[in-house]
């Protein structure tokens, strides 16, 4: 197997709505994000997937190690080889990646936020990031375009962390911050304990409209002549805020419960996305 398909086989295999923002791209640009998408894929699954923070954090290093290898050429593992010609050939700069491991270790440092302010280093640095990296892959003319990038992604990680409350909460992690649990008077009990209520619809009904207002934001910032080559973001940001509307209409039933599109549906919202241009 060569590492452009493993990287394909990840992507995938993980089933997310991503993918399907890739599937119109060029060829060589096609290679690239999903080179990048499983560099992000193999980060996190460290983290959700190693029970012990203290191996956790060990092999957060060696991939630390491992992107210094990448950026000098001599990568090892297959997504890290396949991100090496994207690098080469878009321009990804290697702290960049390192930086997208920050935010991967702020997850083994700490499971909840005292503000939007400090969510929003968090949310920087595993999609922001991400955005600006995409941003370099899908091409650019007009620098606006990567404020563009990195809201879009702040906005994708906004409706994560919305959609995946209660599979975060198994994992004793909440992300919505504690000022704004105060503040919609929710205990953080309610949401270790799966117990939904109207004070907690209404503090995701924030949430939802906190994302939204992303969305917007990041949309309204495009510069139009960077449209075209941007969309795959548009049409993954068409995705999520279709996935954002089945929440919100289900009354953020998200404790016990992960809303979703079917593959069908999500290929349909890509095809008229990208046919829209």
């Amino acid at each position: 197997m060569t590492p452009d398909e493993y990287c394909q086989q990840k992507a995938a295999r993980s089933g997310s709505s991503f993918y399907y923002s890739f599937l119109f791209l060029p060829a060589a640009q096609r290679r690239a994000i999903t080179a990048l998408y499983a560099f992000c894929r193999e980060v996190d699954d460290v983290v959700d997937e190693c029970q012990d923070p203290q191996l956790a954090a060990t092999k957060l290093a060696w991939w630390r190690q491992e992107v210094a290898r990448l950026a000098s050429g001599q990568a090892q593992h297959p997504v890290s080889q396949a991100l090496q010609a994207a690098s080469s050939e878009y321009g990804l700069p290697p702290e960049q990646l390192q930086e997208v491991i920050d935010g991967m270790e702020m997850d083994l440092q700490q499971s909840r936020y005292l503000d939007f302010r400090a969510l929003s280093l968090y949310c920087h640095r595993v999609a922001g990031v991400v955005g600006l990296l995409a941003a370099e892959i899908f091409g650019y003319q007009d620098r606006r375009t990567r404020k563009y990038a990195h809201d879009l992604g702040l906005a994708f990680q906004l409706t994560n962390i919305i959609r995946d409350v209660g599979e975060d909460a198994r994992r004793g992690r909440i992300y919505l911050p504690i000022d704004e649990l105060q503040r919609f008077e929710v205990p953080a009990a309610d949401i270790l304990n799966a117990r939904h209520s109207e004070n907690f619809r209404r503090l995701m009904n924030f949430q939802v409209e906190r994302a939204e207002s992303y969305y917007a934001q990041a949309i309204a910032q495009l510069p139009a002549v960077d449209r075209r080559q941007q969309r795959p973001g548009l049409v993954m940001a068409a995705i999520y805020r279709t996935l954002l509307d089945e929440i919100r209409r289900d009354g953020c039933q998200v404790l016990r419960q992960r809303t979703s599109l079917t593959p069908l549906r999500k290929l349909w919202i890509a095809w008229r996305t990208w046919a829209r241009g």
